[in-house]
């Protein structure tokens, strides 16, 4: 048996922006499926929420994405979830933050770091803290 694991943003009104900019960012393909489409449709304002929504890229990208709807309890927090981004190339990985930073706060500049050689930290215009670094290789 083999298992994943996706990062599953909630959002309120601003799922299928957000899927829409990381396709922007790391490609692949986009599905979004609206409350109407699947008929579950309980306040008419948020008929054309996302209910279920996803980006999936070649390159092993894959986040899921919905909008809570206003039913239902939602408290984006603070500092509740981090998005990892790892490779080993670090030109793919600088070409990620530049296209992640637009309309971002940089929270760490991406640079050598101690333990990586090259890491980052940025809250994205959707709210979503995202940490991008190349793997340092393992010397235990």
């Amino acid at each position: 048996m083999s298992i994943t694991t996706t990062t599953h943003l909630n959002f309120r009104g601003d799922a299928r922006a957000a899927l829409g900019f990381y396709h922007s960012v790391f490609g692949g393909d986009v599905v979004a499926v609206t409350y109407k489409d699947a008929g579950s449709v309980q306040n008419p304002d948020e008929a054309d929420w996302v209910m279920w929504g996803q980006v999936v890229a070649g390159n092993g990208f894959h986040v899921m994405a919905y909008d809570v709807p206003s039913h239902t309890p939602w408290n984006p927090g603070e500092n509740a979830v981090f998005v990892s981004v790892r490779g080993d190339d670090t030109d793919e990985l600088t070409a990620l933050w530049g296209k992640l930073a637009v309309g971002a706060t940089i929270v760490q500049p991406l640079a050598p770091a101690q333990w990586a050689p090259l890491y980052g930290m940025l809250k994205d215009r959707f709210g979503v803290v995202w940490v991008l670094d190349v793997a340092a290789p393992y010397n235990g």
